[in-house]
Formats: C-alpha cells, structure tokens, sequence
C-alpha cells in the first residue's frame, strides 16, 4: 500500500466524529434494564438509598456519554439525563405489560422470570422501549446504537422511532423488521420472519410514513410482508404466514395465502 492511502486514512481518523464506543453504550442500557429486572442480573442491595444511588450513577454516566458524542454537544445533557430517568417508571410499566403478553400467549412459556431471563422477543422489545425514550427525547445517534446491538443479538430489528403500543409479543422473532414510521396498536403478536416495511426507499421519502399502521389486537403469522405508509391493518384481524399486503384490511379480518402444493412419489413413474 502506497504512503497517500495511509495519508488518507490518517486524515479520516483525526475527523472523525467523536463517540463512545457501542460497548460502553450498550453496557449502560444492559445496567438500566438488569437494575428495572433483577432476573437478568440479580445484584445485591442492604438498602433502598443503595438501589437509587444504582440509578443515580446511571444517570451520570448517561450524561457523560451524550456529553463525550459530538453530535449532543449543543445539548443540555444532564436536563436531558434526568428527564429521561423520570420516564423508567412508565418504561417498567410498560415492559411489564410485555411480559405478561408474551407470558399468557405463548404455552411454552412456564414462568415470567423465563420470559424475562431468556426470550430474545423481551430482550428485543426492552432495549427498544427505552431507546425510543431516548429518541423522543431527540438524542442523537445512541438510539440507534441500541436499537443495532439487540438486532445483533436477536436477530429483530426495529427502528427506534416506530410507535408501538403496550402488551407487544413478538414470539420467536427472529428476521422480524419494524421499520421507521410503523404505528404499532395494543396487544399484537408478531411471529418470525414478519417484515412491516416500506413499498419505497427513496431518500426523498425520508421525511414521510413509509411503513404500514398496525391496529390493535392483530396477530401475523411467520413470513408475512406488510408494505407501504398508507397500509392499514385493522383491529381484530388474523395475518396468515407468507402473506404479502400493500393494502389495507378492514378490521376483523382474516388474511391467508393459498398455495399450490405438489407433492410427487418418487416409487412411482
């Protein structure tokens, strides 16, 4: 290699946007979660006064991360810090909600503690949840970061900015996808391999609802792909597996794909 393709690279290092490393981001939002569920990570604690100190330093260390971002730096960090930490009460809520959906819709299910220590749909949704504080709160870059490790790890990528109402089950997950503007109801039940995605993905289109709207009490089934922002799942309705929509359904409706199957006997001619 020539001595400009390292002058090249060198330049880029000493311009390149300052930011944590994704393992010390990550290791943040692990401690915020493992501290809200204690099945995760049990720690001990003598006294209250230590549990909130716990929360306290996470806060800091929060406020210390945006600060080290250079996308935050016209931030007022701890403000920033100390709403988002007023929001975990309404994030335990609200995740507790998902454990008990997940607990009473799957019957392999045998304990919430075994939905909360070891079903990557809870893990998914958890790093979500309190990414999305983040991202309402306009936090650059860091929700995003979040949102991409539980993705690496679970294999279900939702963006941090989707709407996604209380009592989420996502059931297996894997190669789920949550896209951008998605509006997500109460009480729905995603299975593996469901895309919830864009009919476009013109960088012009960056700015409007790309992704479809999925109203309460809908289950889709594994492989199904749902497209487009004008795309409407009504209440009520049952999405079969390996389905494909670029239109809306009316509520309380059954949606399923037929297929032509062949099966041959390889005795006979």
């Amino acid at each position: 290699m020539d001595d400009q393709f390292y002058l090249q690279l060198f330049d880029k290092h000493k311009h390149v946007e300052a930011v944590p490393s994704n393992r010390e981001i990550t290791a943040w939002a692990l401690q915020v979660i493992r501290l809200l569920f204690p099945e995760q990570s049990k720690q001990d604690f003598n006294a209250v006064d230590q549990l909130k100190w716990e929360f306290k330093m996470l806060e800091n260390e929060l406020c210390l991360v945006m600060g080290a971002t250079q996308a935050c730096e016209g931030c007022n960090n701890e403000q920033l810090s100390r709403a988002i930490f007023e929001q975990l009460p309404a994030l335990y809520r609200l995740l507790n909600t998902d454990i008990q959906e997940i607990f009473e819709g799957d019957p392999a299910a045998r304990t919430e503690f075994e939905v909360i220590r070891t079903y990557p749909g809870f893990f998914a949704i958890s790093f979500y949840r309190l990414a999305h504080i983040l991202y309402k709160h306009n936090v650059p870059l860091l929700p995003r970061i979040l949102t991409e490790y539980a993705h690496s790890k679970t294999g279900i990528d939702i963006h941090p900015a989707a709407e996604i109402g209380e009592y989420f089950h996502i059931d297996h997950g894997t190669g789920i996808v949550i896209g951008e503007s998605c509006v997500i109801g109460r009480h729905v039940k995603l299975y593996q391999g469901v895309t919830l995605g864009a009919l476009s993905v013109a960088k012009s289109m960056a700015f409007t609802k790309r992704h479809p709207t999925v109203e309460d009490y809908v289950v889709i089934y594994s492989g199904a792909t749902i497209l487009g922002g004008e795309t409407v799942i009504g209440q009520h309705s049952t999405i079969g597996g390996n389905v494909w929509l670029t239109k809306s359904v009316k509520p309380n409706s059954t949606v399923y794909h037929k297929p032509a199957l062949i099966v041959l006997d390889k005795n006979k001619d």
